[in-house]
């Protein structure tokens, strides 16, 4: 159950994006980790672009919502961290196109 519940989540982040960049989150490589144990409990490890992001308040939370609202989801929390900082090597290699980075 896990494994598939993780594959939506990770569709599921896929969806939602930074809304100064046109890349999803996943992509852009700002999730750090999600673990999901086997009775629907979710921990995603996230960061941002900038610790003075515009979106610092709203995108995790934004997360933990639409993580929560998936079948099998009993619990969702987003942690925000900044170690290691990122980068945009932690960039997909489609995003590092759309964007330009080569």
């Amino acid at each position: 159950m896990s494994a598939d519940l993780r594959e939506q989540i990770i569709d599921t982040l896929k969806t939602i994006y930074d809304p100064e960049i046109p890349v999803n989150i996943y992509d852009l490589g700002l999730i750090y980790d999600v673990q999901v144990d086997e009775q629907g409990a979710v921990r995603i490890a996230m960061t941002l672009t900038a610790p003075a992001c515009p979106v610092a308040a709203m995108l995790p939370r934004q997360v933990e919502q639409r993580v929560r609202e998936l079948p099998g989801v009993k619990e969702a929390s987003v942690q925000l961290v900044w170690d290691p900082p990122w980068t945009p090597d932690r960039m997909s290699r489609e995003a590092r196109m759309r964007l330009g980075f080569f």
